[in-house]
């Protein structure tokens, strides 16, 4: 083998350089204001104790996330008439860029003492940041209240919730 076959294998790693940072600029230009609005808008449509965070960690991965931070308002004086209940705080529903550019979307679970740990996630899929859309965003965050309602309220048979 001569150095001169090493000729594509060079153009093949400039290309997916190329496609790395595509990803990243749309991410950047694009995909993270759509899930900051749409999931801010989301958010304060329905009250129902999330918010909307924005995360940047080890210097190029950023998340965009809806979290469960309190019980709704509404239903505080519900569970006020049972001293034991306790709102666990933590679930989200994440959609995070990763080092290639694509975009990791997944359900975090709250942290339940006594449940298994590998129940914390599931995992919804890895988009291109081109395939986000509003009507994307939202299939998922009703995804996201499906699984927090089975959660909540388990199927006998599954231990999911406290």
């Amino acid at each position: 083998m001569t150095i001169e076959h090493l000729e594509e294998r060079v153009l093949d790693y400039k290309k997916s350089i190329e496609i790395v940072v595509a990803k990243k600029m749309l991410w950047k230009t694009t995909t993270k204001d759509l899930l900051v609005n749409t999931l801010s808008s989301i958010v304060n449509q329905y009250s129902i104790g999330w918010n909307m965070q924005q995360l940047r960690w080890i210097n190029n991965n950023e998340a965009v996330n809806i979290t469960f931070e309190s019980f709704p308002t509404e239903l505080i004086n519900s569970t006020n008439k049972i001293p034991a209940y306790q709102f666990i705080p933590g679930a989200a529903l994440v959609f995070s860029q990763s080092y290639n550019g694509d975009v990791f979307v997944f359900i975090l679970f709250p942290i339940v003492e006594n449940m298994p740990i590998e129940n914390s996630t599931i995992d919804l899929g890895i988009l291109s940041p081109k395939e986000i859309t509003e009507k994307l965003i939202i299939e998922k965050v009703d995804e996201f209240l499906k699984e927090m309602i089975k959660w909540e309220v388990p199927a006998i048979k599954n231990k999911l919730g406290y």
